[in-house]
């Protein structure tokens, strides 16, 4: 699995800060993977699950987009 490319939404109902650290190593695809690279841990995923108890799932849902459809050069007043 690439990286993220959508928004990721909290949903775990959980407030306050956390200190935590997750240990997973970048999963190559594509032409230059090497099916027999020995990784230094799990993919993300796998690590989210494992390590922190979190579960990422596709939804679609409501997100906060800022649409910029114009701009301009300042005017040298």
């Amino acid at each position: 699995m690439g990286g993220f490319d959508r928004p990721v939404l909290d949903q775990t109902g959980l407030t306050g800060n956390f200190d935590f650290s997750l240990e997973w190593a970048p999963q190559n695809h594509g032409p230059e993977a090497d099916p027999q690279s020995d990784d230094a841990g799990p993919a993300i995923m796998q690590a989210l699950s494992e390590q922190l108890g979190l579960k990422l799932e596709s939804k679609k849902g409501p997100v906060q987009v800022f649409v910029l459809d114009h701009i301009e050069k300042p005017s040298g007043n």
